[in-house]
């Protein structure tokens, strides 16, 4: 395993499913981690478990990420939220809020990591976008354009850091065994008129061969492995990790 001692990673909404599987992750490596996430008591109860700290932010407040200063050597852009419905009914409030949490709070995270990485001439940042930033589902229009948004974002930081010593990656599951994903069977099973017992098999998995959901720590170790220097070549890439549903 690389290792990361000596190094400051954030990861935010760290503090539960993917995001703390990726907390442990890095800190397993020697990362000094910091938990960002807007559950106080989770985020300091997981950031005491790895030795690390807690950062309570609500990332949707856009403006007070506007004058930050970070200094990290890893950035995982982690934070977000699903909301399941039909472009007509959409909640334009529920659109906004995506938006600022799931699209403007990285590049405003991004803007402030990158002065510093590019004074240490090196910087690790990993986007968890989802295979639904390379693919689309209904009733999914915000998530759908959110990952793709941060798609963009990724490869264009990977662009500009290159010359710097920084790369930029995403990270693309597929339907992770997290309680986002557990929220989301009733409402699909509103939209699909099917019992949610069905859920999973007929519509979460439908398309993928590999007949199971995607753990958190799956996910963790990929961006582990791209945080680290065995990775230096890695940048602008989409690393899917979906059981095989984006090769059809």
């Amino acid at each position: 395993m690389s290792d990361l001692s000596g190094r400051r990673a954030l990861v935010t909404g760290g503090a539960g499913g993917i995001g703390a599987a990726i907390a442990r992750e890095l800190a397993g490596r020697g990362a000094r981690v910091t938990v960002a996430d807007i559950d106080e008591p989770a985020a300091k109860e997981l950031a005491h478990e790895i030795d690390g700290d807690a950062w309570t932010v609500d990332l949707s407040d856009t403006e007070a990420l506007a004058t930050l200063d970070l200094e990290v050597d890893v950035l995982v852009n982690n934070a977000g939220f699903q909301h399941v419905s039909a472009i007509e009914s959409f909640d334009p409030v529920v659109l906004s809020r995506m938006l600022q949490l799931m699209v403007e709070a990285p590049f405003l995270l991004v803007r402030a990591a990158l002065p510093y990485m590019y004074a240490q001439g090196r910087g690790r940042i990993v986007n968890i976008s989802s295979v639904h930033g390379l693919r689309a589902s209904p009733n999914k229009a915000a998530y759908v354009t959110c990952k793709h948004a941060l798609e963009g974002l990724s490869k264009a930081t990977a662009l500009e850091g290159a010359a710097h010593g920084v790369t930029s990656n995403c990270v693309n599951p597929g339907y992770v065994r997290t309680p986002l994903v557990d929220a989301q069977i009733a409402a699909q099973a509103r939209s699909n008129g099917i019992a949610e017992t069905e859920v999973v098999d007929e519509v979460l998995l439908a398309g993928t061969p590999i007949k199971r959901l995607v753990e958190p720590a799956e996910v963790a170790s990929l961006v582990g492995y791209l945080a680290s220097d065995d990775a230096a070549m890695i940048t602008g890439s989409s690393s899917t990790i979906d059981g095989g549903w984006s090769a059809r």
